[in-house]
This record gives C-alpha cells, structure tokens and sequence, in this order.
C-alpha cells in the first residue's frame, strides 16, 4: 500500500514557525507560566457558575431537590465550588503576581471563603432583582420564569457575584465571570459597577455598564441603553488613567429607557425617567424626564 502519510517538516510551516518564535513576535504576547500554574480555565468557572446557580436557585438549575435533600445538596455544591473556586483564584493571582505560591493559595482559600460567606446577601438581592422583572414586564407570568429564561436574571447572577469577588480584589476572575455573561446575553457589565436592589434590565441586548456606573434601588433599563464614560483622562506620559470614577450615578427609582446613552460622573436624581435615544452629558434633577425634542 502506499505511504500517504504527510510529510513530518515543510520548509513554510518551519519558516512561518520560525518568524513566529522570534522575540521581536513574541515578547510582547506570550504569556509564561509563572510557578508551574496554568491560567484561569473558563470551563471550571462555567462549572463554578452552574454550581451556584444551583446553590442560589435550587430546583430551578442543577438536580431536583425536595426539602428532605436540599442541606445535602446546598452543602455538597457549596463545598465544590470552594476547592473549585479557591484554585481559579489562585492561578488568577498567580496571573499578575509572583508572590510565592504559598502566599498565594492562602489567599486564594480566603477569598473563596469570603465570596461564599456572601452567597445569603446574594440571594436575597437576585429574589429581590427577580420580583423586579416580573413586576416590570407584562409578558412574565411568575418570577420563577425570570429566574429560568430571562437574560436578565442571567447575567445578574454573574454581576453580583463578579462584584463580591472584584470589591475583594480578586484578579482576572471578576471579569471572566462578567465577560462569560456578556457573550451569553449581550448584556455587557463590568464588575466593579455597582447595582442597588430590585434591578431589571428588560430585554437588554447591548445594554452596557461601566465599572464605575453606580445605579440606585428600583431602576430599570432597557435594550441598548449605556452607562458610560464621557472621556478617558491621561497622565503625563499619555497612558490612560486609571480608576477613577468616570460613569453614571443613577439615583433609586430611574427608568432609562432603550438606546439611551448616559456619559459621564454624571447625577441622574431619584425618580428621572430617561427617554429612548437621547443622550444624556450634564446632571439631571430629581423627578425629571428627558425625551427627545419633538420636531413639527
């Protein structure tokens, strides 16, 4: 018979690899492994997630679970998502640090832990978020159907726990989490924003929230709308800064209503109702509405 097998060296395929190993190609982007330790692996967080989805949901996601099994079954997921958890941390800070590893296990385990001592206050926010959808939208027929189908209630589930885990100062995990949601929903918010109780984003796709955007109690927003940033100040040296508040402060009670786009440290007062596709730079008073001018 005869051999068709490839040959096992092509002179392009050694010349493209050649180019491709050479410093000035690859210092910039290559990624060396610190300590032995890989990266972060998104399909353990997937994992992680699914896990408390059905830790903080239980019966809605994971294995049914009657009153007589539900402490078992709470307790063996809460158990795994924390060697699961504290392990993604570790290889997060092992990602920006060269701490010694021991260091960063035991601070990898704390901060499981104190993302887990978290899990009651999260609970009661997503009930709080879930009632929220369905009062707001006509088309729900209960809040368990937010809680299972809505894109809403998704990527909230990942927020608030994306948040606990960034106010922790967690690194690279926050934000996988949070990016994990974006491409699920189309609803794209940083972790660090933060979210007030009884929040719905109704519909949502290409709703975006920036990690400085704080959003009071009892707001909703539509499809499209952007909390934003007006500018990006410079240091000296022309790199960005960083870490400064730059988005949106919406008090407790506003609507914003789609594509909406609202830049800025701007203040939006208790109870202002923004309207569809305006544009929004400057403070708003409490108990305002802004709506597109109207042309005769």
């Amino acid at each position: 018979m005869k051999n068709t097998a490839y040959p096992t060296s092509i002179p392009k395929i050694d010349h493209v690899t050649e180019l491709l190993c050479a410093p000035s190609s690859v210092q910039s982007i290559w990624k060396r492994a610190k300590m032995g330790n890989s990266m972060p692996s998104i399909v353990v967080l997937q994992e992680i997630m699914d896990r408390l989805r059905a830790i903080l949901f239980p019966g809605y996601f994971g294995n049914p679970v009657n009153a007589h099994s539900l402490h078992y079954h709470l307790a063996a997921n809460i158990d795994s998502v924390y060697h699961l958890l504290s392990k993604q941390i570790e290889l997060g800070l092992c990602f920006v640090a060269e701490e010694e590893q021991a260091f960063q296990k035991k601070k990898a385990q704390e901060s499981a832990m104190a993302c887990i001592d978290q899990l009651p206050t999260i609970r009661t926010l997503l009930s709080d978020d879930a009632e929220a959808a369905y009062e707001g939208d006509p088309a729900a027929n209960s809040a368990g159907e937010t809680i299972f189908c809505y894109p809403s209630m998704y990527a909230m589930t990942h927020q608030r726990i994306a948040h606990v885990l960034f106010t922790l100062q967690v690194p690279l995990i926050p934000r996988i989490i949070a990016e994990m949601a974006h491409s699920a929903t189309g609803i794209d918010i940083h972790p660090g924003a933060t979210i007030g109780k009884h929040f719905f984003i109704d519909h949502g796709t290409g709703v975006v929230i920036g990690e400085t955007a704080i959003v009071g109690d009892n707001c909703r927003l539509y499809q499209g709308v952007t909390l934003g940033a007006l500018s990006f100040p410079k240091n000296p040296d022309g790199t960005l800064t960083k870490g400064i508040p730059r988005h949106p402060v919406l008090g407790n009670n506003v609507t914003v209503y789609a594509q909406a786009t609202i830049l800025g440290r701007v203040h939006i007062g208790d109870g202002c109702v923004i309207g569809g596709n305006v544009w929004v730079t400057e403070d708003i008073p409490a108990g305002s509405k802004v709506l597109q001018e109207r042309k005769n």
